[in-house]
């Protein structure tokens, strides 16, 4: 049961987008960025993440909901 719960996870897909880490660039061949892991990339970095580790990005940190 514990393997299923691993493979659960480790297929969950991360969203960048919704990370306080995540930074657009504005450089048209690395438009993406990671402050956490301080990097920038061509592919948003949590897949750039999976793809060096096999692991899903451990530094997601859910960005807050804006009230009005």
């Amino acid at each position: 049961m514990v393997q299923s719960q691993d493979n659960s996870y480790r297929n969950k897909r991360i969203n960048c987008h919704r990370c306080i880490y995540f930074y657009i660039t504005w450089e048209s061949h690395m438009p993406y960025g990671c402050r956490a892991m301080g990097f920038k990339s061509r592919q948003l970095p949590s897949i750039v993440v999976f793809n060096s580790s096999g692991e899903p990005c451990l530094r997601f940190s859910e960005k807050q909901n804006r009230s009005k």
